[in-house]
């Protein structure tokens, strides 16, 4: 692929809505000299629009094709304008920007089978025609097609920027899912799910408490892990999977977590919720360990490094590590993702691959990513 990126264009953006649908983060990024995050945002979604992407990404079915492709353009459209506006508070033109990255919304992720597909809303067309700035979207089903896992894409970024040869480092990603790269002073990078992170903590205390989130885990630090219960969790055949392995809110859901209380004594809302932390804990600090167990640091980003009370319960159970967040190392941990995507409408553009096959599982490097000229 020939290379498309403007020479007068030094700023690119990225845009995710992880597996929670928690807001659409925006990230404007400058990469030369070096990496830096010129703006970052968060913006909220239509509340409407938001609890019907959370009800697909969890299992729901659409009502008709028509539902579909309406969804499909109110996603897009509201990713263009999250791109308009945040340009609006850099007080950047569009004229400065060489590509918007847009990883869309995922509402269903099936690596395996017969007929394996990912599937990220947000048609690249509307966002591209309503911003005025071109785009790189659907970056995760080239690497699907070429029989790999389309997840975690981010490892390629970690690396390139938070490598060191100087000690076995993890990245950690606690977002609705939590995820690994692991960047070895020496060897290929690897990378992957490790099971929920935020996703049924979030949906439980939303169920419970009506916030959005357990802010400071304080909804999780009221009550008392039910080993019974996380036991039952941890039974779930998806845990002792190999790498590469990724997953999402179809997976696990509260639904799955419901089936699961079902089969114990009833339990105090405030119970459940410390035992969903506890099983991102015991989940995260598993894989690890049986991965790359001589980590001496551990970077971490994401939503959960908000959380001091599930920070604190990673960190007793990785006590050879150093925990800290991605800032340490000049990355701000709420906006890693979406500068990735940033960095991977680059990669697009100068036609370099954006997958790690040793992360995916895929047959081979790809280029990522549909490009939609402005």
């Amino acid at each position: 692929m020939a290379r498309m990126t403007p020479d007068f264009a030094p700023l690119f953006i990225g845009l995710i809505s992880g597996t929670s649908a928690d807001g659409i983060d925006a990230a404007l990024v400058r990469f030369e000299p070096h990496c830096e995050l010129v703006c970052g945002q968060t913006y909220p979604w239509e509340a409407g629009l938001r609890t019907r992407l959370v009800a697909l990404g969890q299992g729901g079915e659409a009502t008709s094709l028509d539902e579909l492709g309406a969804l499909d353009v109110h996603v897009a459209r509201a990713f263009a304008d999250a791109a308009v506006q945040l340009l609006e508070d850099a007080r950047m033109e569009r004229s400065q920007v060489g590509a918007i990255g847009s990883h869309g919304q995922t509402v269903r992720h099936r690596p395996g089978g017969d007929a394996p597909f990912t599937w990220q809303m947000g048609d690249g067309n509307v966002i591209a025609e309503r911003s005025g700035v071109a785009v790189v979207a659907d970056f995760r089903r080239r690497d699907v097609a070429a029989g790999g896992h389309g997840a975690p894409l981010m490892p390629a970024f970690h690396a390139a920027l938070l490598g060191s040869t100087g000690e076995d480092r993890a990245v950690l990603n606690l977002g609705g899912i939590g995820n690994f790269t692991l960047l070895p002073r020496a060897g290929e990078v690897r990378g992957f799910d490790t099971g929920p992170a935020n996703a049924l903590m979030d949906a439980w205390c939303e169920r419970h408490s009506g916030r959005s989130y357990d802010a400071g885990g304080e909804f999780a630090a009221a009550g008392t892990v039910d080993t019974d219960l996380l036991s039952r969790l941890l039974d779930d055949p998806w845990f002792s999977l190999p790498p590469p392995k990724s997953t999402g809110r179809e997976q696990f859901h509260l639904h799955w977590l419901q089936a699961r209380l079902d089969e114990t004594a009833p339990l105090a809302p405030a119970d459940v919720q410390a035992t969903l932390l506890e099983l991102t804990a015991v989940t995260v600090a598993d894989a690890l360990l049986a991965t790359q167990p001589d980590s001496a640091r551990v970077l971490v980003c994401g939503g959960g490094v908000h959380n001091p009370v599930l920070m604190a319960r990673i960190a007793a159970r990785l006590p050879q590590a150093v925990l800290e967040s991605t800032a340490e190392h000049g990355l701000d941990p709420d906006f890693v993702e979406a500068m990735g995507f940033a960095w991977l409408a680059r990669e697009t553009l100068a036609g370099r691959p954006g997958n790690l096959p040793s992360v995916t599982g895929a047959s081979g490097l790809r280029v990522l990513g549909v490009v939609y000229p402005a």
